[in-house]
This record gives C-alpha cells, sequence and structure tokens, in this order.
C-alpha cells in the first residue's frame, strides 16, 4: 500500500526509530533523520510542556540547517491520566509536526487537529478491537504491536496481525516487534507492512538517553530474559528480567495490585528503573552511533530485498 503522500521518496528505507519513553531525545531523532530513517521522541519524555516546545524548536534548526527532508515524528499519549494532552497538542499544532504517533486511546478531535496542518497520524494498536476504533476516528496508518515488542506489547503473532488489519484497512500499516536487522525489516515488508517500527535496537545507540547500564544490559540479553507482566505498570509490556530483579522484585513472582494501576505521573519513577526492552535483544551485541546503525539497517535491507527479488525471478 502507498504510503501517505508526505512520507513518499524521502525516506532510505521503511523503518521509524520508534518513540521510547525515557530513551529518545533530540540527538536520537536528528541523527537518525539525516540518515534516512524517521526519528521519533514520545512528548513526555520532556518534563514540561514548555520544555516540549523547546525540543521541537531545537530538532526543527538543527535539521533545517542541514537542509534534512525526511521527517520526524512524535509520541503523544492520549490516556486520561495524561494532563498535559492538550497543551502539548497546541504546541504540535503551532510546529506542524509532520507526523504524530498516539497511544492509549484514539481521538478523532486529536487527529482533527494533526491533519488540520497537513500532518500525518499514526496510531499504536495491539489487536483489532483497538484497530478498528482508531481506524474509525480516522488515522493515517495503524502501528501494530506484535508480539514481543518492547514496551506495552500484544501477544499476536505479527503474521496474524498484519494480516487482520489488511483485510479492512487500506491505508499504511506499521509493524512493530522483534526487528534488530534489515533483514527483518525486509520480512516486514514482504508479509504486507509498509513500514517496520524499531525501537529497543536503538536503546543501544550513543545518542540514546537510555542509562549506560541500561544499554550493556540489552547488548548480553536474550529473548528468554524477557518478562511479559502488567505489574510493573499497569498495562502488560516486555522488561528486561535482570533490571526487575535489580529493582528488588522478583522476576518469577510478579503479581499486579492497586498500585500497578496506569497513571502516567508515575511512570517516569517507574521505567526509570526497570527497563522495558523487545525480544529481539539477542541480536543486539554493541553500541553504535545512530549513524552506523541507520547505515547498517539500511544496507542490510536493500540486499535481502534484492535477494527476494532474485529468487522470485
Amino acid at each position: 500500500m502507498p504510503l501517505p503522500q508526505q512520507l513518499q521518496g524521502k525516506l532510505a528505507a521503511p523503518i521509524i526509530a520508534a518513540p521510547m519513553f525515557l530513551v529518545s531525545g533530540p540527538d536520537l531523532v536528528v541523527e537518525t533523520c539525516r540518515s534516512g530513517i524517521i526519528g521519533t521522541f514520545p512528548a513526555l519524555n520532556q518534563r514540561t510542556t514548555e520544555g516540549y516546545d523547546a525540543w521541537l524548536t531545537e530538532i526543527q534548526s538543527r535539521l533545517a540547517a542541514v537542509d534534512c527532508t525526511v521527517p520526524f515524528g512524535v509520541n503523544l499519549v492520549v490516556h486520561k491520566s495524561n494532563s498535559r494532552l492538550m497543551a502539548d497538542l497546541e504546541v504540535t499544532v503551532k510546529h506542524k509536526v509532520p507526523l504524530i504517533i498516539t497511544s492509549l486511546g484514539a481521538v478523532k478531535e486529536v487527529v482533527d487537529a494533526i491533519h488540520s496542518y497537513g500532518g500525518v497520524i499514526f496510531h499504536d494498536v495491539i489487536n483489532l478491537k483497538h484497530a478498528r476504533k482508531a481506524a474509525e476516528a480516522g488515522v493515517d496508518g495503524l502501528i501494530g504491536v506484535a508480539a514481543g515488542a518492547g514496551g506495552h506489547a500484544g501477544t499476536l503473532s505479527p503474521f496474524a496481525l498484519v494480516d487482520e488489519i489488511r483485510a479492512f484497512f487500506d491505508r499504511t500499516i506499521i509493524l512493530s516487534g522483534v526487528m534488530s536487522h534489515g533483514h527483518q525489516v525486509a520480512a516486514a515488508r514482504l508479509m504486507g507492512a509498509d513500514l517496520a517500527y524499531v525501537g529497543t535496537r536503538f536503546i543501544a545507540t550513543k545518542e540514546s538517553l537510555a542509562q549506560q547500564g541500561f544499554k550493556e544490559m540489552i547488548t548480553h540479553s536474550n529473548a528468554a530474559d524477557i518478562v511479559y507482566t502488567p505489574a510493573i505498570s499497569g498495562v502488560a509490556g516486555n522488561f528486561l528480567r535482570e533490571s526487575i530483579a535489580a529493582a528488588g522484585r522478583d522476576p518469577d513472582n510478579l503479581t499486579v495490585d492497586a498500585n500497578s494501576a496506569l497513571h502516567l505521573e508515575g511512570e517516569a519513577k517507574v521505567w526509570k528503573d526497570i527497563w522495558s526492552a523487545g525480544q529481539g535483544v539477542g541480536g543486539i551485541r554493541d553500541i553504535p552511533t545512530a549513524a552506523e546503525l541507520c547505515a547498517r539497517l539500511i544496507e542490510d535491507y536493500r540486499t535481502s530485498m534484492r535477494r527476494a527479488a532474485a529468487e522470485l525471478d
């Protein structure tokens, strides 16, 4: 399926560096965009709306200085506990942010606000119920967060999720989950996704805001070291077993209680000590610069697509 016109012809590979809480910031966004991949960050990575405004100004000025036309994006959390949503949305519209990624709620008023200046809006979904609601709200694309993805992930196979979304949705589909290499991006394209959403691999980069211990933990972890649980933040997600234990909790005996209910005001404290990552950690063994990583992803993707085309001839 075609990408939104605003994205066509601007990417070196069909990849979005996913917005990651307490990880993605201006340096990571700018370096990924300069390399030909969409860079993104969560608005809530800045503690205030004023700080968010300042980050947008910085990113736009740095990209303009190098004549970079690759769009960047921002994640807005649409949830009742996000008291900043409307203020952040106003700043977003003022800056005409090219791409908005919404999560934890699809609201038509937010969609309309982004469309008012020609922006593109994608929405995170983990199942068909959420996908249909977001489609009805008018989003331009759906991000299918499949089993094994970092953050608040779903449980469906990527094959099932992409296929079932495509059955009713003729706009852009973005696949999230367990992609650390370009050949996995190629596989996502071949199964019907238009873009790949790569998160965990970008945590272990020089420009990432993640703590050094977090980056290093990723490089020596494997898929078996990922624990899927709602007990950390109130919404089911994938977390590094070692970080759960280091925070004083038993990763094999986690319980959900009233204190685990999702509340964005307390998320920063939780995620600062307990680190989220996807099952693709087993394919990550170094901490390159974002530019180096992007170059690898792009070359691996192109090589894999050429190989697939040759085998079909």
